[in-house]
């Protein structure tokens, strides 16, 4: 579909749009919506720059946003630079002593303190977290082939729920923490499929460099729309999900089980998506129910 240009919208087709998205304004009012955020649209400046937008804007319209980032490209680049390199099993990276404590420098640091600056050009205020600021994400470890990658074993609301209600945004990195102070670095949308449960949010949004769930993982426009909790046994057995799908399946899964009322996977390549999703009747990719 060709794209329209701002000349080419007309102030009524502005108008029009504004009054379509009051409803979603309203049924999301005061409500809590967690973000996960990375893949390509953390690559890119210009498409941070929008989803930062995005997120301002839901939040001077009254939605209380929590954004969850993750940040492997990043990590994998500052571990190029010293001279190590990436190790991953089933698609997790192997985290030594040292690489974890790279992994919080880039998450909990660079990637986390930026974010927060960038949102505060948009006129709102943002506090950064970690998963480890209050023992929030208490972990252990995942599997002793993986080192410092950990599991959650859980997750407490209350440092995100204090910002929430002081009126900021939280920006929260996702490392975690035992009891004896060992740091992990945890899967991003395992800790944000926490986090939205522990919030029990409204909704969870999966920001993904796919479209959502595919029936037919080359044909784009066989894009499932709603997936309900029931139907996921079926669609794993008739081999819809599988492969990389199956962790971010698996992910909404939980976050429903934990009292989340939708999930979304989104493309974080198309523009304004996450608008297209809480703003409009149309969405912009499946949407998750219980």
């Amino acid at each position: 579909m060709q794209e329209l240009s701002n000349s080419q919208i007309s102030h009524a087709q502005r108008a029009q749009v504004l009054v379509e998205a009051l409803p979603h304004i309203r049924n999301y009012h005061e409500k809590v919506i967690v973000v996960k955020y990375g893949g390509s649209a953390m690559r890119s400046e210009e498409k941070k720059r929008q989803v930062m937008g995005d997120i301002a804007l839901l939040h001077l319209v009254g939605m209380r946003v929590v954004l969850v980032h993750g940040g492997g490209n990043e990590i994998t680049e500052l571990l190029g630079r010293l001279g190590k390199r990436s190790e991953f099993i089933d698609g997790l990276r192997v985290t030594d002593r040292e690489t974890a404590e790279a992994v919080q420098m880039v998450l909990a640091g660079k990637i986390n303190k930026g974010l927060v600056a960038l949102m505060e050009t948009y006129g709102r205020h943002a506090i950064g977290l970690s998963g480890m600021d209050g023992q929030m994400i208490l972990a252990r470890q995942l599997d002793p082939r993986l080192g410092f990658v950990g599991e959650i074993v859980s997750v407490d609301p209350l440092p995100i729920q204090a910002v929430l209600e002081k009126g900021y945004i939280p920006i929260v990195s996702t490392m975690g923490c035992d009891k004896e102070g060992n740091v992990y670095n945890i899967n991003a949308d395992t800790a944000a499929a926490g986090i939205a449960a522990a919030l029990e949010a409204e909704s969870f949004i999966s920001m993904s460099d796919i479209p959502g769930l595919l029936r037919d993982v080359n044909d784009e426009s066989t894009l499932i729309r709603v997936v309900r909790l029931g139907d996921v046994p079926a669609l794993e057995a008739e081999g819809v999900i599988s492969g990389g799908m199956i962790p971010k399946v698996e992910c909404c899964v939980k976050a429903l089980e934990g009292g989340v009322r939708r999930v979304f996977i989104l493309d974080g390549r198309v523009e304004h998506s996450i608008l297209m999703e809480i703003l409009t009747d149309a969405g912009s990719g499946t949407m998750f129910v219980g």
